[in-house]
């Protein structure tokens, strides 16, 4: 298991992701772009609080969290009987849900995890499960080490702050939306995260792609 305090070097960290203007990370231009800059230093700071404050929660509440943010989202996927679902290996304090991805398998579903190709490019999702090989990849985040692309149903996302639009404060790198965008059928979105990081806005701009519901230990929230 990695120290998931410490990114591991490629390229640029993602928390240091945010500085790329999203025109060159293939996402819409914002209107005005002054406006953008001063959004991107609130949202910089914003993420760095955030992070901090989810790091500093004792591992056993974590873990109690945690097991409730799974048991709702379980709740809210349904039969998951030959589903794929995409969950993520847990980083920098995210809640762990790697658990549910084995009460996943074996209630008939099937689950995958996200991998970071490059900047600028949308996400791959390679079909996984608990006991089958894992490589290092980007940031030194465990991915499936055998390249198995699938097309999730369901995608559970770690968020670091998140609006009662349901859209999502993430680490900077414009992956996620990119890859809602450039997926030809879109799968259910669940954010997950604890219930402090609730924000009032993360003013989001025309290329935030809002998710269809953010579970956290404490509720629910739906756009």
């Amino acid at each position: 298991m990695i120290d998931d305090d410490e990114p591991r070097s490629f390229a640029s960290p993602a928390c240091f992701l945010h500085e790329i203007d999203p025109v060159y990370a293939g996402l819409a231009d914002p209107p005005d772009m002054a406006a953008w800059a001063d959004i991107k230093r609130w949202r910089t700071s914003e993420r760095q609080r955030l992070i901090a404050g989810r790091l500093a929660i004792p591992v056993e509440v974590r873990t109690a969290a945690g097991e409730a943010i799974a048991a709702r989202v379980l709740a809210e996927i349904g039969d998951v009987e030959g589903r794929v679902v995409s969950a993520y290996w847990p980083f920098r304090g995210e809640p762990d849900l790697r658990p549910l991805m084995e009460e996943i398998v074996r209630l008939g579903g099937r689950t995958a995890l996200p991998v970071v190709l490059d900047k600028g490019l949308p996400l791959e999702f390679h079909s996984w499960q608990a006991g089958q090989p894992l490589t290092r990849g980007v940031w030194g985040i465990p991915v499936p080490a055998e390249k198995r692309s699938c097309i999730p149903d369901v995608v559970i996302a770690p968020v670091v702050g998140f609006d009662h639009g349901c859209y999502r404060l993430g680490y900077g790198g414009g992956f996620f939306d990119r890859t809602l965008a450039a997926m030809q059928a879109r799968p259910k979105v669940i954010g997950v995260s604890y219930g402090a990081a609730k924000l009032s806005t993360i003013h989001p701009q025309k290329h935030d792609i809002p998710m269809d519901l953010v579970v956290t230990e404490a509720g629910t929230a739906r756009r």
